[in-house]
């Protein structure tokens, strides 16, 4: 369990809070970074000690200084109203267990119809056979969600921008009417992070990142992360330790590592993030662009009114060619990887439609769609690329 900010230190800037958070160098001894512990036994000095499980520690799964360091470090930017985080082996695994922390047979839950595809099928499969009933809404309805809600609704799941089509939802409207309904709010807070939208501050009771994105930053770890506010983290803690979840430390290294530099990094992206999707808005092949810093699309205001900033992924409309000149387009692609996930040092771009996917709304774009993920890269090497690309497509119409 994490221990929540100190609230009698200073206040300090989120990228202090980055470096610093979940570090106490002189307690091992002056190094920089918290210890790794492989861990699973911990050793109590007496049998009245075990008996009584007197300690800090009592077993690996329960958690190490090494887990403590991460979840502390993440608490500190979740801000005040975290009163706990809980580390898990994957995003999606961080998604179920935040739902099923919540729910249980006969309840019924409110689910954005622009969630992230494995979120739809926990829902459906899962949940589904524990008997849990879902209705889909529409990202845009706001505060006229009242209208869903059921005697048995538990939960609201948000996810802000929207999985693929990055709508923008209101999520203080959409929690102060789950509050006023008795049912908790959950997000995927992936695209964000706490670092420019702290979700608990918004109303919602249980924040989740998949860290293997921008925590991780790197490509090259798996995990998720779960914060929850006081009405969300007793149940949730409990349903973490009662099924046996827990993350290897090798795992939780590479996180707190990535998050030391989670300030500069989604600094960066964004930056290039704005700049290459500018340019993509004046290109004559491309419809439009999906993302919500821009001032022409539809979630703006809401994304400027509550978000303190973005990360690097954005999606494309393009005006109709024929499939095979999509497929030439990516082809082309050199620095852009193809590729599913984001959140690293590198550049992506997939394909992807979410006609068959949406129930509560229709997703007609007008044309074949793109995501693109902007990494570190130089970004005129980028729209080299990109530039690339589109006489690709050109060349195959």
């Amino acid at each position: 369990m994490a221990k929540t900010p100190d609230d009698k230190k200073p206040e300090q800037k989120p990228a202090t809070r980055l470096v610093n958070g979940g570090r106490d160098p002189f307690s091992y001894h002056g190094f920089v970074n918290p210890p790794v512990h492989h861990a699973s036994t911990v050793l109590y000095r007496t049998a009245d000690d075990l008996l009584s499980s007197r300690g800090r520690y009592h077993y690996g799964r329960r958690g190490t200084p090494t887990s403590d360091a991460l979840e502390q470090a993440i608490a500190e930017i979740e801000g005040p109203a975290c009163a706990g985080v809980a580390l898990v082996p994957s995003g999606l695994s961080a998604i179920s267990f935040a739902l099923l922390s919540v729910v249980g047979a006969g309840d019924h839950i409110l689910v954005s119809d622009s969630v992230y595809e494995p979120t739809r099928i926990v829902c459906d499969t899962v949940l589904k056979r524990l008997g849990v009933e879902t209705t889909y809404y529409d990202p845009l309805i706001g505060s006229d969600i009242a209208k869903l809600f059921k005697p048995n609704t538990k939960l609201v799941f948000l996810e802000a921008p929207g999985s693929l089509t990055f709508e923008m939802q209101d999520v203080p409207a959409i929690a102060a009417v789950a509050h006023a309904k008795g049912a908790l709010v959950a997000i995927d807070n992936t695209w964000a992070t706490p670092l420019y939208f702290r979700a608990l501050d918004f109303g919602v009771d249980l924040s989740i990142i998949a860290g293997t994105k921008y925590i991780g930053g790197h490509a090259d770890v798996m995990i998720g992360i779960i914060s929850a506010n006081r009405a969300a983290w007793p149940q949730l803690h409990k349903t973490i330790g009662t099924l046996g979840l827990c993350v290897g430390p090798d795992d939780m290294y590479l996180a707190l590592r990535g998050l030391r530099t989670l300030g500069v990094r989604l600094a960066r992206h964004q930056e290039s993030g704005l700049k290459i999707a500018r340019w993509m808005q004046q290109r004559p092949e491309v419809a439009r662009v999906l993302y919500p810093p821009l001032e022409s699309d539809p979630g703006h205001a809401i994304w400027n009114r509550d978000f303190s900033g973005a990360c690097g992924l954005f999606g494309v409309v393009l005006k109709p060619p024929p499939e095979a000149a999509v497929r030439a387009f990516l082809d082309a692609l050199t620095l852009f990887g193809l590729g599913y996930s984001w959140g690293g040092f590198e550049s992506l771009a997939i394909p992807f439609d979410c006609t068959k996917t949406r129930t509560a709304t229709q997703w007609k774009p007008g044309g074949p769609t793109l995501r693109f993920h902007i990494g570190l890269e130089d970004t005129d090497d980028l729209i080299a690329d990109l530039e690339r690309g589109f006489a690709a497509l050109a060349a195959a119409r």
